[in-house]
């Protein structure tokens, strides 16, 4: 049984809803769990200034990485960093139940290192296209959970989340799917349940970390 919190790693391309879904989680579950964010940016601390500026933990909970390099090195080849910020927000604000790591924007390989985080999610939004989740990926197809994010655009942006849903499904071969919004109350409920869960089985010691990297299996047909 560990004493130390989890770490949840939240990673996905530029603009996909990071750092609103991290918000999210801190809003439905700050009044039950004591959690720290820690954020990754390449030059800057925007997104620690955004949820900071939101309200949603304490501003002294919440620490901005400067990676000033590509966000896959920090959350992957080199994570002394994000890993020296993680320990310091434990210790500084001990217990903690959670500590959420939000990767800077990359693309569709970006997948945190198992030393880095005990469990990660990988978010997509239907504004960067339906056909994104058939892509496939590493993140995509292995991450613990994908989120098909801001599905209350879907309208606006020509696509069907059922049929982006349905490829998410099929990439990942039965591994979970959420179609979320921040305006839904039912999505919103179960992503909170799923941190829930995932927490409660680290708590137990049967989470054991999974590497979703560095490449996803693939093949390419052959033409006839």
């Amino acid at each position: 049984m560990s004493t130390r919190a989890l770490r949840l790693g939240v990673c996905g391309p530029v603009g996909t809803g990071k750092s609103s879904l991290i918000a999210t989680i801190c809003r439905e579950l700050a009044g039950t769990l004591r959690l720290g964010v820690v954020t990754n940016d390449i030059y800057t601390d925007e997104d620690a200034r955004f949820l900071r500026s939101a309200g949603v933990l304490p501003a002294e909970r919440i620490v901005g990485v400067e990676t000033g390099a590509c966000p896959h090195t920090a959350i992957r080849d080199d994570v002394t960093a994000n890993l020296l910020a993680v320990e310091e927000l434990e210790e500084r604000f001990a217990p903690l139940d959670v500590v959420l790591v939000e990767s800077g924007g990359d693309n569709l390989t970006a997948t945190f290192s198992p030393a880095l985080v005990d469990v990660q999610l990988f978010v997509l939004d239907v504004a960067g296209g339906g056909d994104v989740a058939r892509k496939g990926g590493p993140g995509i197809e292995r991450a613990d959970l994908l989120v098909v994010n801001k599905t209350d655009l879907a309208p606006y942006v020509g696509v069907e989340v059922a049929r982006m849903v349905h490829d998410a499904e099929h990439a990942r071969q039965g591994r979970p799917v959420l179609a979320l919004s921040r305006t839904d109350p039912g999505s919103v409920d179960t992503l909170a349940a799923w941190v829930e869960d995932r927490l409660a089985h680290f708590r137990a010691g049967d989470l054991v970390p999974v590497d979703p990297g560095p490449m996803a299996a693939h093949a390419h047909p052959h033409p006839h």
